[in-house]
């Protein structure tokens, strides 16, 4: 099949204010028969609902990507310029995307959307539009892969680390992840730069 017209590749992050961990990106392109009812900002749904859409996203987007940055990139070149190049990353995931290669879409053709303020370096029509994820569903599509996956890694980790608790706040600054650190001290994956209050 051939996608002539303008196609919307949303790119979102997820892992922006945690104290440990990587942030991950995703960017996605929905065909026009994906059921774009069905999705939301990856924040206002459960966590079975998030794994369920995750699913239904990856079988059915026209194509898909997730990108990294580490916990020490983070400290490298800090929180924004991770974001951005992990966002970055998953847009040239997706352009490896076997549905996307044998589409034959030209970049010309593409035109991302980020979420938030700030777009990442990437070589086709792009543009930054805040609460993108609550409005544009591609950018949906993409928080949802971004929040999911990042979950599912730190539940890895969490087996990894069990003192730390990974598994219930992912690595966010609540009071307990705080408590368990000063305990602790800074876990392996501990982005050092972050300040722990």
């Amino acid at each position: 099949m051939a996608y002539n017209a303008p196609l919307i590749c949303g790119i979102d992050e997820a892992g922006r204010g945690p104290l440990a961990g990587p942030v991950c990106a995703a960017a996605v392109i929905l065909n026009d028969a994906f059921p774009r009812g069905l999705l939301n900002d990856s924040k206002k749904l459960s966590a079975s609902k998030r794994k369920e859409l995750r699913r239904l996203i990856c079988e059915n987007a026209l194509a898909w990507g997730v990108g990294w940055a580490s916990h020490e990139e983070i400290d490298r070149i800090n929180i924004l310029q991770a974001s951005l190049l992990a966002m970055k990353r998953a847009f040239y995931e997706m352009m490896k995307y076997e549905n996307f290669k044998n589409a034959g879409i030209p970049p010309e053709n593409i035109s991302a959307i980020a979420d938030g303020i700030y777009v990442p370096d990437i070589p086709v029509s792009r543009k930054a539009i805040i609460k993108a994820d609550a409005k544009i569903h591609e950018v949906m599509a993409a928080s949802i892969l971004a929040k999911t996956a990042r979950d599912t890694y730190m539940d890895e980790m969490a087996l990894l680390y069990p003192q730390y608790g990974y598994e219930k706040h992912k690595g966010y600054p609540t009071k307990a992840h705080r408590e368990l650190i000063k305990k602790y001290g800074p876990s392996p994956i501990q982005r050092m730069s972050f300040k722990v209050r």
